[in-house]
């Protein structure tokens, strides 16, 4: 894979770095495959995807690896292919099942340099973020994306300061419930658009900005400590 680009823009010494590095990608959906796209083209060694569904229709308006042509298939079988044609060198450890509290030790979470967490429920999200801050390991959560239509601005924050995001706040609640007092989330303060639908609506550009933030502070974070 030529990271010529990228060595301009990071040094060569940097570059060289993420080829060694690796982070586990927990949900690749409309936020975790634009993750796991973004991280493989700035060069990053190793690449671990968990996620137990298959591509739908409805998958198509925002997803990456959704296409008419994979319909049905598992996204973990096609996010991997996909990465792989983009960088055959890529290390990728993938996961086909669904993230619990009960397996959580199953996916080797302290091997990796971070971990993104792009999971959608509220339950297995807390779970995961529970074992991260009780082992060590790195982690950023991704916040609510979805009905929202506006021109995104997504930050990086502290889930204490959030605002104006209903799932910051649930999560927020459930952590200070478990004395965790900080944790790192990708979050915008815009406000989502009301319906009366159950199904919570999505347009790409807000979950692939979302994305875009955390592979930049992850990419970011990783070079950082090594310094």
């Amino acid at each position: 894979m030529d990271l010529s680009r990228c060595e301009i823009a990071f040094g060569k010494e940097n570059v060289a770095l993420l080829k060694e590095k690796s982070v586990m990608i927990i949900g690749v959906g409309g936020v975790g495959g634009y993750v796991a796209e973004m991280l493989t083209r700035t060069g990053l060694g190793k690449i671990g995807l968990v996620d137990y569904d298959t591509i739908e229709k409805s998958n198509l308006n925002r997803q990456i690896m959704a296409t008419s042509s994979n319909l049905g298939r598992m996204k973990v079988d096609v996010m991997k292919e996909r990465l792989l044609d983009i960088n055959p060198n890529l290390i990728i450890c993938e996961f086909k099942n669904k993230l619990s509290k009960e397996n959580l030790t199953t996916f080797n979470l302290q091997d990796y340099d971070y971990v993104v967490d792009a999971i959608d429920t509220i339950d297995n999200k807390v779970n995961l973020i529970k074992f991260c801050h009780l082992h060590n390991i790195n982690i950023v959560s991704a916040m609510g994306a979805g009905n929202k239509t506006c021109i995104p601005q997504y930050v990086v924050s502290d889930i204490y300061k959030t605002e104006y995001d209903k799932l910051s706040k649930v999560i927020r609640k459930r952590l200070k419930e478990k004395n965790i007092t900080k944790h790192t989330v990708v979050f915008s303060k815009q406000q989502t658009q009301t319906n009366d639908n159950s199904v919570v609506g999505s347009v790409v550009y807000h979950p692939a900005m979302c994305a875009c933030v955390i592979s930049a502070f992850v990419i970011n974070e990783i070079i950082r400590k090594e310094k």
